[in-house]
C-alpha cells in the first residue's frame, strides 16, 4: 500500500517575467505562452506527487480575465485537488504583477488532468491524497464534480461517434 501525500507536499509556485518574445507587436502576451507556463507548473506538481513520469490528459476551459504585458511578472500557483487511481487533477491560479507598481491581478485559472505513466508508457497507480483543511476538502469535492462532468461528456462523445445522427452540434 502506498503512503498518501498532502497537497502541501507537492504545491508549486513559479514566476517568470514576460519578455518581448512572449508577446505580439502590441505587447500583449500570447495566450499560448501563458498556457505553456500553466501546463509546466501543473506538470511539476504531478511528477512530485507520482514520483515518476506524468502527462497532460486534459485541460479544462481557460478564461483570461486580464491581459498580460511585456515586463509583467506572471505567477502560477499550482496545487493538487484530487487523486484517482492513476490520474490527478491539478488547479492552477495565474496572477500577473506589474512589478513597477506592485499591482496584482488574477489573470486566469485552469484545471488540468494528468496521468502517471510507468516506464512502458502505461498508466500506473499513484499515492492517495491526504486532505487536511476545509479548503482542500472543498477543492477535492469540486474536482470530483468536474471529473463526473468530464466522464459524462466523454460518454456522450463516444455515443455520437457511433450514431452521429442522434447528436446535435
Amino acid at each position: 500500500m502506498m503512503t498518501g501525500k498532502r497537497p502541501s507536499e507537492t504545491r508549486v509556485i513559479t514566476s517568470v517575467v514576460m519578455l518581448p518574445e512572449d508577446a505580439n507587436p502590441a505587447g500583449n502576451v500570447h495566450g499560448g505562452v501563458i498556457m505553456k507556463h500553466i501546463d509546466t507548473a501543473a506538470g511539476v506538481v504531478a511528477v512530485r506527487h507520482s514520483h515518476g513520469n506524468a502527462v497532460t490528459a486534459s485541460i479544462d476551459k481557460i478564461e483570461f480575465h486580464h491581459p498580460v504585458y511585456v515586463g509583467n511578472l506572471l505567477t502560477m500557483k499550482a496545487s493538487l485537488n484530487m487523486v484517482g487511481r492513476t490520474s490527478m487533477e491539478i488547479g492552477v491560479r495565474v496572477e500577473t504583477e506589474n512589478i513597477l507598481t506592485g499591482e496584482l491581478r488574477h489573470t486566469a485559472s485552469a484545471y488540468l488532468t494528468f496521468v502517471a505513466l510507468d516506464r512502458d508508457g502505461k498508466p500506473r497507480e499513484i499515492p492517495p491524497l491526504i486532505l487536511e483543511t476545509e479548503s482542500e476538502s472543498r477543492r477535492n469535492k469540486e474536482a470530483h464534480n468536474r471529473r463526473a462532468t468530464r466522464l459524462a461528456e466523454r460518454t456522450r462523445e463516444k455515443a455520437c461517434q457511433i450514431d452521429s445522427a442522434s447528436c446535435e452540434l
